[in-house]
């Protein structure tokens, strides 16, 4: 079909930085014979042949680091992304793009209804769903609608949602977006379904929601949705929550129609029994091409059949858990709905009806709206917790709560009139109850950016700490099980105490106390909850081109052709002198509140330049104070040569990052979807690094970590570095309880092991 298109059929999953996460995820369907509409996908080419390589680009790439540096302030973003979208409308397809997209259109069929999907590149993978951010027509007839459809789609990267979900994860890079076009089902009921409960993390359960009509009403929150609960084995239904609709979104003549639906639709469940476990049966079969991954499907029932239009795996964490527990309690239940994130919040409530109004919403506050559709987002990323009276647990912007570990009930029905601003409540996102007051986080709730309650593991000799980047979530991740922060990341911490704005900018107009100020009360929110427990901080990081992309950046950073490998780290501290010491200077001021704070240095190259590093920070406030911890992270192979001389010089403890440890060691840059099947932290190379920098810690007497995720998904891996003695492992909040898990097991093993050696008889 030309370069710039291609049919579902001829894609996979390794095919995703080109089709993005939707279309490669319908490539997969196709090809485990799963119903997918007919359909195809405008490669990511064809964008950047359009736009980052055409007219609009350089304008566009430099309005688009603008606006992440600017993301604290909402309103240079908003203006911002009113020019990015006026500049991407205003370019023309040309005949190279143009005549492969509708020569692929006109194969469906004469003006055939189609759906036109964005399929961003990082969008609707298994750590960033992008729910609901981007743009999709439906009902689209005809060239040109297709081809406006197609802009649209591509200006919805350039929107303040999208731009504010992609500063929160950490996603600088320039976007780039393909686009899914799909034929339409004549939808008379379609939903959405999971392959896990999301509310308990279960993994043995299917929860299926359904509505009259086209999906959309579902997976926008507009409306409530019939529920339906399911075993997996069977599938065998449970349960079944009849939701609230009066009316639905179908094919019309120029579009999509708005229709009232009749009484006895109303009050009619939408699905049948036997359709409940038809869709249940379809979803398992998507997770089970995947290997059990679970996975988040949209499904919609022409006349008699069931068609599968989207999947993309679950992006909250999910695993076998208790359920929540059954009925309220004493306290006064002022609403009631359904809990669609776990966890457990107190605040003021604050009642708004549009997103536009979302700067009346204090952080802290409890958000009281009708529906909670992506435009929310910003205003979300504020909220202690998210209550509405439409939508479903399975609704995008549901999903995203989730991802931000904020606790959300959802179909509370009459929320917005019920409560009224200023009242005190807690909310419980897995009851869906709503109590008036303040109360203590409930045992079998999950605290807000923690990892749903599991089985208690057996206590670890090997410390177990956590990853954290913001304050806000420090207090109740310092609730759970944790022995302390092992990788407390300085850039999220930089860039929002700052406003976006680059910290050499600061200095250079007389404003670095500004900067100490700001950075020490982050880092004291951070260490006070955790009590005399470890916070290691790792210095600022951030890549050259990272930097650049902060407000005022462009005139301190260098353009370098590999950033990665580049002015970063270590080095880069010995040769801005004065930048380092205003950040040792607010780690210095924190600590004289909170000793338990520590320091780590990143990217050590060589032994000078760590020794020139380390007088530096004796020279500074900091040097002087008693108890410092000063790590390492090891991260560049010659690491392996030099921790000796490292040790030597003071060094107490050593952390191994792998992601930029196995990269450096294999040659393979950990970002490129090309390379992804080379990228394995369990490579002999790697762990033959990993275990000689361990041996050497224990060897030398100062403490080993690891930062990576690689224990809690790999038993093997885990027990391989218990085995090799490491003192603890950090990993993100909601890895804990199975890193614990899976620690525990090795360290039984290696105990087990040990007294067979000691005990069995010598035969030879």
């Amino acid at each position: 079909m030309g370069e710039f298109v291609t049919e579902f059929s001829a894609l996979r999953l390794a095919d995703a930085d080109r089709a993005g996460g939707k279309g490669a995820n319908l490539g997969e369907l196709v090809a485990a014979g799963i119903p997918v509409p007919a359909g195809f996908v405008i490669l990511a080419d064809a964008y950047e042949h359009t736009l980052t390589d055409g007219p609009a680009g350089s304008e566009l790439g430099r309005l688009h680091s603008q606006a992440l540096a600017s993301s604290a302030d909402a309103a240079a973003v908003a203006a911002l992304c009113d020019r990015m979208t006026a500049l991407v409308r205003s370019v023309d397809l040309d005949d190279v793009v143009r005549a492969p997209v509708l020569a692929a259109y006109r194969a469906l069929g004469d003006e055939a209804p189609v759906a036109v999907r964005s399929s961003a590149i990082g969008e609707d993978g298994a750590s960033a769903s992008f729910a609901g951010m981007n743009v999709t027509r439906t009902n689209v007839r005809g060239d040109d609608a297709l081809l406006r459809a197609v802009i649209d789609c591509w200006a919805s990267l350039f929107t303040p949602r999208v731009l504010t979900y992609r500063a929160r994860r950490g996603m600088h890079e320039q976007p780039v977006m393909a686009v899914v076009v799909q034929r339409m089902v004549a939808a008379e009921r379609s939903g959405v379904a999971f392959t896990a409960d999301p509310t308990t993390g279960r993994g043995d359960r299917v929860v299926v929601e359904a509505a009259r009509g086209q999906g959309e009403v579902v997976v926008s929150g507009e409306v409530e949705p019939d529920t339906y609960l399911l075993d997996a084995d069977g599938p065998t239904l449970l349960h079944t929550r009849r939701g609230q609709q009066h009316s639905a979104v179908v094919a019309g003549p120029d579009g999509d129609q708005r229709i009232e639906l009749s009484a006895a639709q109303t009050q009619a469940p939408v699905l049948t029994d036997e359709q409940a476990r038809t869709v249940a049966r379809a979803a398992l079969a998507v997770a089970a091409h995947h290997h059990g991954i679970p996975q988040d499907i949209e499904w919609a029932f022409d006349d008699s059949d069931l068609w599968i239009v989207q999947a993309r795996p679950i992006t909250t964490p999910t695993g076998t858990t208790e359920p929540p527990r059954a009925g309220g309690s004493a306290r006064e239940v002022l609403i009631r709905g359904v809990g669609a994130a776990p966890g457990s919040a107190s605040g003021r409530t604050r009642v708004l009806a549009t997103p536009d109004t979302g700067s009346l919403l204090r952080d802290g506050e409890v958000l009281v709206a009708p529906m909670t559709n992506p435009d929310w987002l910003p205003t979300l990323t504020r909220a202690a917790a998210v209550v509405t009276d439409s939508g479903g647990m399975t609704c995008h912007a549901a999903i995203v709560a989730r991802e931000l570990g904020i606790p959300c009930i959802v179909g509370a029905r009459d929320a917005t009139t019920v409560l009224t601003d200023g009242t005190l409540v807690t909310v419980d996102g897995s009851t869906g109850e709503v109590t008036a007051g303040r109360h203590e986080v409930a045992a079998t709730t999950a605290p807000r950016s923690a990892p749903p309650a599991t089985p208690a593991a057996a206590p670890t000799a090997t410390k177990i700490y956590v990853n954290l980047a913001t304050p806000e979530r420090a207090a109740l991740i310092a609730a759970s099980d944790v022995d302390g922060v092992g990788l407390l990341r300085a850039e999220t911490l930089l860039t929002e105490a700052l406003g976006g704005r680059h910290p050499r900018d600061l200095i250079a107009r007389g404003e670095q106390q500004l900067f100490v100020d700001r950075m020490s009360e982050s880092l004291c929110r951070i260490a006070e909850p955790f009590g005399s427990r470890p916070v290691v901080y790792r210095t600022t990081d951030f890549r050259s081109n990272e930097f650049r992309a902060l407000r005022g950046g462009e005139h301190y950073e260098p353009v370098e052709h590999n950033p990665m490998i580049g002015y970063r780290g270590c080095y880069r501290y010995i040769r801005e002198p004065d930048l380092f010491a205003a950040e040792l200077a607010a780690l210095a001021r924190a600590r004289q509140r909170h000793p338990n704070l520590h320091v780590m240095i990143p990217f050590v190259r060589t032994r000078w330049e760590l020794e020139a590093c380390l007088e530096l920070i004796d020279a500074s406030p900091l040097g002087h104070q008693r108890g410092l911890h000063r790590w390492v992270m090891a991260e560049v192979p010659s690491v392996v040569h030099w921790l000796p001389e490292y040790i030597g010089l003071g060094i107490d403890g050593v952390s191994i990052g792998t992601n930029d440890l196995t990269q450096l060691i294999l040659g393979v840059d950990r970002d490129s979807e090309q390379c992804a099947e080379l990228f394995d932290e369990s490579d002999p190379a790697v762990l033959e690094a990993i275990s000689r920098i361990i041996a050497t810690a224990r060897r030398l007497g100062v403490t080993s970590s690891l930062c990576g995720q690689a224990p809690s998904n790999h038993p093997a891996f885990a027990e391989n570095l218990v085995r090799w003695g490491i003192t603890s492992i950090s990993v993100t909040p909601d890895a804990v309880a199975d890193t614990r898990r899976v620690v525990a097991a090795a360290e039984q093993r290696v105990l087990l092991d040990h007294a067979l050696a000691t005990t069995l008889p010598d035969f030879d």
